[in-house]
This record gives C-alpha cells, structure tokens and sequence, in this order.
C-alpha cells in the first residue's frame, strides 16, 4: 500500500474493525444494502464508464457497477486488507471478472489523472483527516466532465439503530457517541459541510439528497443486539465498563429492539445523503 494520511482509520480497518466486517460481510450487506438502488441509480451507471469504488469494503457495490458498466471496469479503493481478501473472493467466486481492488487511502492514493467517469461510495467517504484533499484526489481521477454518487450518513436522530443505543445511556460512557464531526460516521451529515467541501475540493453542480432504507440487523432482537455490541463501536463502548455493565446493556438493547422484530427479521430504518456532482470540463 501507498502513503498513509489517515493513521487511526488504517490501524482500525486493518485490526478488529476490519476483521469484524471481513468475518461478517454479507449481515453488513444486509444492514446497508437497501442503499444500493439508489447509490447506482444516482450514479447513472452506463455500458462501457470506468467506475472508481471509494472505501469500498468487501467489494460489493464494486461488483455491482462491474455489472452494470460492463465491457467497462470497476475499481475497488480500501484501507482495508481483510476487507480487500473477501472482495477479490467474492468477485473470483461470482465471476466478475471487469474489476479489481486496490489497497490505499483516498486521500493520497496515486489515482491515474483522468481515469475513470465515475466515482462512487456506500458510506466510505467520512472518515477523511482532510476531506477536501481526499476528494480533490478522487476529482483529479476522473475525466473532464466525471460525476460522483457518494452516500454518507446523515442526521444521526433519523437513524434507528443509533436511536436504539440511546437506551444505554448511564450504562455504557455515550458522550459524544453519534455526534456529528468528523472525521468520523456522522461528519457529513450536515448538508451544508458535505456540499461545502465537494465544492472546495473543484467539484461543481453539487448536490445532496436524503434517501432512506431499511436494513435487517439479525434474526431477532437478541441477535441483533449481540451483532451491534461486537461491531467496533460497540466493543469500544463495551470495553470501557465492567463485567456487570456489560451485561446490562446487552439486556438493555435487546429489550429495545424488540419493537423492531419481523417476521424477516430485525429490521432498522437508516438515513442517508446522497451526495452528487461534476469534475470541471
């Protein structure tokens, strides 16, 4: 892998962040992969464009642009090492054979000038130290004229599984948790900031739309809770308090998710920005 700006992203994705996503791919493609529709209808994906996948994780809107730009390519860009493992395994075993995966940060990853016609992201651009020089990167990379899709978490009160970890206030240290900031989950959820910085970054015709979609977390509120807690936020809380508490928030949490049982499962409604715009001429 190239340079490194973004330190504590890299160390996290290539330690247990990395290795929970990695082991656990397809109930993560569960959670977020309502958002997929969308992300590619907003890309305006066309038979023959390059696509460049921004923090693409174990590949799958990778490969779903592969599909759809076919004779074109998709290229998947990650921090992620374990993450990069299961998506070259993926795409080897669907047999997707117009796309490939590199190992790098956004940020200062030695894109190719003018590659690609189109870059595009599912909750992979908000974790940059300096966003404008990452986007700037990703706008060098594409042709005169090239688009971007990028969908970012929005309003943290309109997430319903951030809702849920309300519940363990006073159990588990929350200050601060899901607070708008960056870098960070939630550091383009302000509409204003996202557009701001695209645009500074030489992007034009900028926009941004909220999308929303239901994700399913688990077999049932137990499962779900369980899944929640072991993810990096969740064992980063957990990691703070003691053997009791611990318990109590697992009990906490499950109790309120039940109102979200289905007979499909443990189903959350989440709240994107789906960020849109144009590299100059």
């Amino acid at each position: 892998m190239h340079g490194i700006a973004n330190t504590a992203q890299a160390q996290a994705w290539n330690g247990y962040e990395g290795a929970h996503w990695a082991a656990h791919q397809d109930r993560w493609n569960a959670v977020n992969g309502g958002f997929d529709q969308p992300l590619l209808d907003a890309a305006a994906l066309r038979a023959g464009d390059e696509v460049l996948d921004v923090g693409c994780g174990a590949g799958a809107t990778t490969r779903l642009a592969a599909r759809a730009v076919g004779p074109g390519r998709a290229l998947g860009l990650d921090l992620s090492a374990p993450l990069l493992a299961r998506a070259r395994e993926r795409a080897a075993a669907e047999g997707v054979a117009n796309v490939s995966f590199a190992h790098g940060d956004a940020q200062v990853h030695p894109l190719a000038p003018a590659a690609f016609d189109v870059a595009i992201s599912r909750f992979g651009v908000m974790f940059f130290t300096d966003p404008v020089a990452a986007f700037a990167n990703v706008a060098r990379a594409l042709r005169p004229g090239g688009r971007i899709a990028f969908l970012t978490a929005a309003e943290p009160e309109n997430t319903e599984w951030l809702g849920a970890f309300g519940a363990l206030d006073g159990v588990l240290p929350m200050r601060g948790f899901g607070a708008p900031g960056g870098p960070g989950m939630f550091s383009l959820a302000d509409t204003g900031t996202a557009t701001g910085l695209l645009t500074a970054a030489g992007f034009h015709d900028v926009r941004a739309e909220r999308v929303q979609a239901y994700g399913t977390w688990g077999r049932d509120a137990e499962d779900a809770a369980r899944f929640m807690l072991d993810s990096g936020p969740g064992r980063h809380l957990l990691d703070q308090v003691g053997a009791d508490a611990r318990e109590l928030a697992r009990t906490r949490l499950t109790e309120r998710l039940r109102r979200h049982e289905t007979g499909d499962g443990l189903r959350l409604l989440g709240t994107g920005r789906l960020l849109t715009a144009r590299r100059q001429a």
